[in-house]
């Protein structure tokens, strides 16, 4: 059987204010540290094992039993601090400059001009929580027909409508009318539906759908499947890159979904890359700025974690990363500029390895496909598979 690697993105769960986090506004910043210290019993003894603590050292993040996992810190080397910055990073992409923001909201013409092409009206045009615009605005959306339309700190466009005034395929078609027209001047990183549901104040809905620019060069996904490697992309994985390099795509629902979607997939695997991401970290808790249910999820993954390190074949790989920071406990709701973790385990070393501070999220990248056997270089990284090599589990 050929090799596994799982890749697991704990989306925003940053470890600390990078370098550059001022230019950002982001002094202070640490996801982690700020959740633990709001959850004063919360523990992590599964993330710890694998290095965590060595990372983000902090006393419930200390282990008497030793590390399995290699650990380091991964810096964003691209500008920004968003999704699509950190996954195409860390999938052999560096940016030189970020896309596009618009926080005064997008310029009359553009919205006109969206209009024009949809035969829809929008409203909103402003910087806003999802959550918050969507109680104030929707009642006057769900009366006229007219759809939200707002922005965040991020390069995005997200549009929000409700299901029974908007069918989905419908709305889904405005969505990508909006993609095509967000291009140039106007470029921006991703366009999001947010489909929500019920009464007032209204319940968002499972059936989001991202439609990102695509990746200007070739990502680890395109050069994997170019070469007859399986790639699942679980969860948003496929809409971030939008649909290309992944052999299989498949959507989640939730956290909780994710963990068994990467589960089945990893135990019908006969070899390639299972990416998944688990968006709920940022998507309910970070931005929500709830820290008590930000350690509630790490909780979650923590607890399952030994059922999928207790599967593991003995030449399979585990790596588990974040794409950038949300703090909940830091001003506003936006991402943070932060170190990620970069954890990593196979059952055929006997762990401990310290990956050091890697520069570019692209080591990541580089890494796996050196594990694949192909040309680390073919990447902006610098693979880390040699130091995961080290010490190997001579009882397998």
């Amino acid at each position: 059987m050929n090799t596994t690697v799982v890749l697991i993105v704990l989306d925003s769960v940053g470890i600390g204010e990078l370098p550059d986090a001022a230019e950002y506004g982001d002094t202070g910043s640490n996801t982690l540290l700020h959740v633990l210290e709001a959850n004063a019993k919360l523990m992590l003894p599964n993330l710890t094992r694998l290095g965590l603590g060595q990372i983000a050292p902090h006393p419930r993040l200390s282990s008497s039993d030793g590390v399995i996992g290699a650990f380091g810190r991964g810096m964003t080397r691209s500008p920004g601090k968003d999704t699509i910055t950190g996954h195409w990073e860390m999938a052999g992409i560096m940016l030189n400059t970020p896309f596009k923001t618009f926080p005064a909201g997008f310029p009359p013409e553009v919205i006109a001009e969206l209009s024009r092409r949809t035969g829809k009206k929008f409203i909103g045009n402003i910087v806003a929580s999802g959550t918050d615009i969507i109680r104030d605005l929707g009642p006057q959306h769900v009366s006229s027909g007219a759809l939200i339309v707002y922005t965040s700190a991020d390069s995005v466009m997200q549009i929000a409508a409700h299901e029974d005034i908007l069918p989905l395929p419908e709305f889904y078609a405005v969505c990508q009318v909006a993609r095509d027209l967000m291009q140039g001047d106007v470029n921006v990183a991703r366009i999001i539906a947010r489909p929500f549901t019920g009464e007032w104040p209204y319940t968002r809905t499972p059936n989001r759908k991202d439609y990102a620019v695509l990746p200007p060069s070739k990502t680890m996904l395109d050069i994997l499947s170019d070469e007859g490697f399986t790639v699942t992309g679980i969860g948003k994985v496929c809409d971030i890159y939008s649909g290309r390099g992944a052999t299989h795509c498949l959507k989640t629902k939730h956290n909780a979904d994710g963990m068994v979607q990467i589960m089945n997939t990893y135990m019908g695997s006969q070899g390639g890359l299972v990416f998944a991401n688990l968006v709920d970290y940022d998507m309910l808790y970070g931005h929500r700025n709830d820290s008590v249910g930000y350690g509630h999820a790490l909780k979650e993954f923590d607890e399952w974690l030994p059922l999928f390190l207790g599967s593991m074949r003995p030449k399979d790989y585990l790596i588990i990363v974040a794409d950038h920071g949300c703090d909940p406990a830091y001003p506003g709701t936006d991402h943070t500029r932060e170190y990620v973790p970069i954890l990593a385990y196979s059952p055929q070393y006997l762990g401990g390895a310290a990956l050091g501070d890697r520069t570019t999220l692209s080591d990541i990248g580089s890494t796996i496909i050196d594990i694949f056997g192909l040309q680390p270089s073919l990447l902006s990284g610098t693979s880390f598979k040699q130091i995961l090599e080290t010490e190997h589990n001579e009882s397998l």
